[in-house]
């Protein structure tokens, strides 16, 4: 059975609770060609996607942001990997929802000047760790991405949001193999009360990706754990 969690806007669609798990895609457009990435965005939308990630890699993507967001109705999600700066540039053009992963960011203080500004704006933030970016130390120890490795990074990580009073969270660990990412996703679900993000990252090309997520996912969701979906 589903398992209730904390409740979570991303514009205007709510994410946790008994709400219907939400459909999420990103887009493959560069961000910065607003007219390719609108184009797409609008293609998701009819299909029936609920949230849409860009990857803002740059400021060109930072800057196309709020003319892609004037165009479209799907609330936008900004996809962050190694810059801080970007996420700020981001909500300031006003996305609805901020992906860092800690492994990328770096440094404590980077992250809390991303949680303040998301704080600022209202908007939540989903802590995105992948197997194949934790940070150094946390390698160091385990050697491996081990599930406890994992659970330790997000441990670490929502230290830090704790201290900054900020709980509009949703959560994601994903891993390209599926058995991991099973065993990773029943130990979050268990342990933590925020909304989580399903998928299995690096999953392949069309034949063995689609497999290989509908394996993952689905056992997922037969299990009750998921509140959003991307594959």
């Amino acid at each position: 059975m589903r398992k209730e969690k904390k409740v979570v806007k991303v514009g205007n669609i709510l994410i946790g609770g008994l709400y219907p798990i939400v459909v999420q895609s990103m887009t493959k457009t560069k961000t910065s060609d607003i007219k390719k990435t609108v184009n797409q965005i609008r293609r998701l939308e009819i299909a029936g996607c609920e949230v849409v990630r860009l990857a803002v890699l740059n400021n060109n993507d930072a800057e196309a942001l709020r003319e892609i967001k004037r165009q479209v109705k799907s609330p936008l999600v900004a996809d962050i990997h190694f810059d801080y700066r970007l996420a700020l540039k981001s909500i300031d053009a006003g996305v609805d929802k901020v992906r860092i992963n800690p492994g990328n960011i770096g440094e404590e203080w980077k992250i809390t000047e991303i949680i303040k500004k998301a704080k600022d704006n209202s908007i939540p933030i989903r802590i995105g760790i992948n197997s194949g970016s934790l940070p150094k130390k946390i390698l160091q120890k385990y050697n491996h991405p081990t599930t406890e490795a994992i659970i330790e990074t997000l441990d670490n990580t929502l230290e830090i949001f704790y201290q900054n009073n900020f709980s509009d969270i949703v959560i994601s660990a994903k891993c390209p193999d599926v058995l991991k990412t099973l065993e990773v996703y029943e130990a979050i679900h268990n342990r933590y009360d925020y909304p989580l993000h399903i998928g299995i990252t690096e999953s392949g090309l069309l034949f063995s990706g689609s497999i290989r997520s509908a394996i993952g996912v689905g056992i997922l969701l037969y299990k009750g754990i998921g509140d959003t979906i991307r594959v």
